[in-house]
């Protein structure tokens, strides 16, 4: 099955593909919840003829799908979770499907499934030309809580592979060779005593007080972190009512910088802030990690075969209707001049590998850094939307429902398949040079899960 072929199954099989992604789009499900999606994959997977292995990390929604025997052993990544706030119609206007309803405003309806496009035409390249090697999807829950790929991690279902590809969709067809923060999530408990708060305040010690230094003291903490770091914070509970002193409050914080080492900092400053808090009001306070996820890095060789295959296919083309959708949506943008710009300037079809960006670090976070730090990964990012949408919006969810959406997934999925296909023959000794790389990036530095072994998926 040359390259060509594997092209055109794809073209004559995308149509039970984009069905798949429109039906996870129209299902949307928060994170640990994606009984729909996940089972909707596994099923079509298991149809294609490969075994199927569930629950894990203890994880109900997190599978692995395998198919061929031997090395290499090429793992495709894919995740399904939703938005809260997110509901949104195929349209250039708001219009909520459900009211605050959860949306697919990172697009992950459309990252799943173009794993399984790539692993289910792979199938068929092993079957058909007896070649020798494994791929594997991964149907990874909750990316939006940054934790489910760890779980996984710390499960071992990394461990084995030889290297890994990924994707993301975006609005422009591009090589990921830019870097994503480390980052923690932890939530501070306080606890404190419960009075009268008209009658008898004295007697009363107030967790809510306590919070309330805590992010005085954060906020002071802010001037003293490397340039680039984040922290945000929400109060989850603030007390039960205005005229009792509260006996519990609760503050949720995420911490992010451009490495693992400066986000533990961070948090052991924190801590500390916390304690202090506690100190000053009388009160005690306990914390809970929920997400640790390590910063990601490329891999120029990975991302160089995956730049050469994306040249490899035709440029993307949109209909009229789709570039009128396109400049409608750019107009409900804050970017200055969005709207004035040209159709083709809002849906890209060039293919871009900026290693200018090598080294640079951005302030969103994943849990692919997890496994950036397991094995050796190569991403890309297609164009799903027109330019100047962000993430985690409205119009990013009209986008991912939308054809434009459909077709970026499209050339995510051949990217990936023919990659991975390089990937299964090894020409030129890849598979090693890309080792040879993830080993110089890490620095022998052995991968150990930011969550404790105490914490355990927060399954619904």
């Amino acid at each position: 099955m040359s390259k060509q072929n594997l092209l055109q199954w794809l073209e004559e099989n995308q149509a039970s593909f984009s069905d798949m992604a429109r039906k996870i789009w129209e299902h949307p499900e928060m994170s640990y919840e994606e009984k729909y999606a996940s089972n909707l994959q596994m099923v079509e997977l298991k149809e294609e003829g490969f075994t199927i292995e569930t629950s894990i990390g203890g994880i109900q929604t997190a599978f692995i799908a395998e198919y061929g025997s031997g090395k290499p052993i090429i793992g495709i990544l894919g995740e399904y979770d939703a938005l809260p706030g997110l509901s949104q119609t195929v349209s250039p206007s708001r219009q909520e499907v459900v009211p605050n309803g959860p949306g697919h405003g990172c697009g992950h309806n459309l990252l799943g499934t173009a794993g399984v496009e790539a692993v289910a035409a792979i199938k068929k390249a092993i079957e058909q030309e007896g070649l020798i090697g494994t791929i594997r999807y991964y149907g990874c829950p909750a990316e939006e809580l940054l934790s489910g790929k760890t779980f996984m991690a710390r499960a071992g279902a990394f461990d084995d592979l030889d290297c890994v590809l990924t994707w993301h969709p975006g609005t422009a067809n591009e090589i990921t060779n830019s870097s994503l923060q480390a980052m923690t999530s932890i939530k501070f408990y306080f606890k404190g005593t419960t009075a009268h708060a008209g009658v008898a305040p004295h007697t009363g010690r107030s967790a809510l007080d306590a919070v309330e230094l805590m992010n005085v003291g954060s906020n002071y903490m802010r001037e003293h972190v490397p340039d680039g770091s984040r922290i945000h914070y929400v109060i989850t509970n603030g007390g039960l009512a205005p005229n009792i002193v509260p006996g519990e409050a609760s503050v949720w914080y995420y911490l992010r910088a451009a490495t693992k080492d400066i986000v533990k900092e961070m948090q052991n400053r924190l801590q500390k802030i916390a304690r202090g808090a506690a100190m000053m009001t009388e009160t005690e306070v306990t914390w809970e990690i929920l997400a640790s996820p390590y910063e990601t890095f490329p891999n120029e060789i990975l991302n160089d075969l995956l730049y050469d295959n994306m040249l490899q296919l035709n440029e993307l083309t949109y209909t009229e209707d789709e570039k009128s959708f396109a400049k409608d949506l750019a107009g409900t943008l804050n970017t200055k001049n969005m709207i004035e710009n040209e159709v083709e300037e809002l849906l890209p079809t060039n293919c871009l590998n900026n290693k200018s960006l090598i080294g640079t670090t951005f302030g969103a976070s994943t849990d692919v850094g997890d496994v950036c730090w397991i094995k050796p990964v190569g991403q890309i990012m297609t164009t799903c939307a027109p330019a100047g949408v962000q993430f985690h919006t409205w119009q990013a969810t009209a986008s991912f429902g939308s054809s434009i959406g459909i077709k970026g997934m499209h050339y995510a999925a051949k990217t990936m398949a023919l990659t991975a296909y390089d990937l299964l023959l090894n020409k030129d000794n890849v598979l090693e040079k890309a080792k040879a790389e993830f080993n110089a990036s890490t620095k022998g530095k052995q991968y150990v899960p930011g969550i404790p072994k105490e914490t355990h998926p927060h399954v619904q």
